[in-house]
This record gives structure tokens, C-alpha cells and sequence, in this order.
């Protein structure tokens, strides 16, 4: 029986290390697997052109295309990036901001606002800290550069934000060094922190608060999913298990690779230490797959997002995803 061949991209991880090279195999399928060196790009290509058979793709765009009734791509229960997000608040301190609740009434930059790792980082403002969202001046474009940051092809919010974009000379970094923004949330450390003084952190403790927030709500924050092409997984439903089998299997050579002891296979030296942490805190497995032990993250992301007008009421976590036996227990 002849292969199916299969074109995926995503970026480069060692939970998918096997899948790049070989070691592990997607049963019934030749994967040419891209391997892409930011996410954006691959977003921009595949819900703008459907360039993929299946690819990473941000969980915030793919809900809200679920959200409209007519998503052309349909996910597994394979979270490939997750991030907590505490540690992503950056401030310039002359702008008087010492707790979360300053934010309100300031300019506030992010590369999108519909960005997985923004919603993620005014969730927690608005949950956890009472903060006001509408009382903030979004202001769109890239950090590291003048300019947008990428093409997305996200619907519409339900309800308008107060979004600008920048079509200024500096890029969002510059900006918070030079005080024209208030404060950054998004994915990316800015390269000023740690060189302008004027550049900090909301919460320089983010790493316990993150601890705790785990702890407490069980929520690791969930970037990227896998998605395929509706019209693929409509002529060959079966790749949907083969692909989610094919990453469970990646994750396990990822984390037995991780484990050895005889020598460091990161250039963390505190490698086993960390391990020991994921051990203690996530019960050993701090990227599970499968709908049930997501379930509180997907829930809470799932009602920021109705909250911050991305879809009209939150989804049936089940229908998110093909049905792939096993894969809703984990």
C-alpha cells in the first residue's frame, strides 16, 4: 500500500525532534515536515493560503475560526507550544505602573491583539488583578522592528477594541525604552530589559507566580495546537489518530532523551533539577496531550475569549477536535 503524502510545518522542538528526523514515523504517511523558525509565518501561510496539509497553528485563531461556523482546518489534542505568561508584563517604570491596576488608562504595546500570548497575558490581568481592559490604548506592530508584526488572518473581534497600529520609525521596544508606550505583553522579551533602566518587569517574581497559579488552577497556558486541512481529513479521516499517535510517540523519545543522566542533552545546567521540578509540580508531564487533562486551561482559555469578544460563547471543548479514541482522556 502506496504512503499518503503529507506536508506539515511547524517550528523546531524536541517533542517533535523524532518526527524531523525519522525516528519516529507517522504510520500510513510520507511526512515532509517543515520546520519553520517562527510561528507567524506558518499561521500567515496556512489560514491565508492553505499553503500545509496540516501545520502548528495558534489556538486563539483557530477557536475563533470554529467560533464563525466555518473553520477550514479541524485540530488533534496535540498542544505543541505552551507558555506561562506572568513573566511577559514589561513596563517602563517612569510611566508610574508598581501593580497591575495602573495599566488601566495607559498605552499598552503587543504584536497582535489577537495574539494567543496577548489574550493569554489580559486574561490573567483581567481575572486575576480586576484590571479594566477597556480603559487600555492598544497599540499593534513588532518588537524588534518598526512595522507590523505578520499577517493575520483572524476574524474580526465581536465587539472593537481601542487598537492602533504603529506606523511609526521605532518598534514597540524603543517605544516602551522611550517611554511612548506605557508597558509590552505579548511573547517576547524585549531586548532593553536588562540594558535601558527604564525597562522592568510588572512581576519580577513571575516564575513563583506562575508556580502558584498552576497550582492552584491547574491552567499551563496553551499556545499552539496541530491543525489539518478540512478538506484533507475529509478524504482521509484516519491521519488524524496516525498524526496524534506520531506525536505521543515523539513527546515520549523527547523526555526519555531529557532524562538521562549520563550527560546533559540541553545547555541548562541545572537540566535534572528542572526535571525533578516537572515531576513534583505536573506529576511528570508538564506537555500533556489529549482533552482531559487540558481541560482547565482550554476552559479558562475559552472564556477569556469570550470575554475579550473573540466569539460569541464558549465551544464544546470535544467539537474542537476530530475524535481520535483515547485522545479525549489523554
Amino acid at each position: 500500500m502506496s504512503l499518503l503524502p503529507i506536508t506539515m510545518a511547524c517550528c523546531r522542538y524536541d517533542r517533535t525532534e523524532s518526527l524531523r528526523s525519522g525516528d519516529t514515523r507517522v504510520e500510513g504517511v510520507d511526512l515532509n515536515l517543515l520546520t519553520l523558525p517562527h510561528g507567524r509565518e506558518i499561521f500567515d501561510r496556512m489560514v491565508g493560503g492553505r499553503e500545509f496539509h496540516a501545520s502548528e497553528l495558534s489556538i486563539s485563531e483557530y477557536i475563533s475560526l470554529m467560533g464563525r461556523g466555518d473553520c477550514p482546518f479541524i485540530a488533534i489534542p496535540v498542544f505543541i507550544s505552551r507558555v506561562f505568561r506572568h513573566g511577559f508584563v514589561f513596563i517602563n517604570t517612569r510611566s508610574g505602573i508598581s501593580r497591575p491596576k495602573d495599566l488601566e488608562g495607559k498605552r499598552v504595546g503587543l504584536p497582535l491583539y489577537t495574539q494567543s500570548a496577548a489574550l493569554w497575558v489580559r486574561g490573567h490581568l483581567a481575572s486575576q488583578y480586576g484590571v479594566d481592559l477597556d480603559t487600555i490604548r492598544w497599540v499593534q506592530g513588532a518588537v524588534e522592528k518598526a512595522g507590523s508584526h505578520g499577517k493575520s488572518s483572524a476574524p474580526p473581534l465581536l465587539k472593537p477594541a481601542r487598537i492602533e497600529q504603529n506606523h511609526g520609525d521605532l518598534s514597540l521596544d524603543e517605544m516602551l525604552g522611550a517611554g511612548e508606550i506605557d508597558a509590552l505583553i505579548g511573547s517576547r522579551k524585549p531586548a532593553s530589559l536588562g540594558k535601558n533602566p527604564d525597562v522592568a518587569r510588572l512581576f519580577p517574581n513571575y516564575r513563583e507566580i506562575e508556580r502558584a497559579f498552576y497550582q492552584k488552577t491547574k491552567v499551563f497556558p496553551i499556545m499552539h495546537l496541530i491543525a489539518i486541512r478540512r478538506d484533507v481529513y475529509a478524504a482521509n479521516p484516519w491521519i488524524a489518530n496516525a498524526l496524534y499517535k506520531a506525536f505521543v510517540d515523539a513527546k515520549k523519545r523527547a523526555m526519555a532523551r531529557l532524562r538521562y543522566a549520563g550527560s546533559l542533552v540541553t545547555q541548562l545546567p541545572w537540566q535534572l533539577s528542572e526535571i525533578e521540578e516537572i515531576d513534583d509540580v505536573f506529576g511528570g508531564d508538564a506537555f500533556p496531550y489529549g482533552v482531559e487533562p487540558n481541560r482547565p486551561t482550554l476552559e479558562a482559555l475559552m472564556q477569556h475569549m469570550v470575554d475579550q469578544h473573540f466569539i460569541a460563547k464558549p465551544l464544546p471543548i470535544e467539537d474542537l477536535f476530530a475524535p481520535l479514541p483515547g485522545a479525549m482522556e489523554g
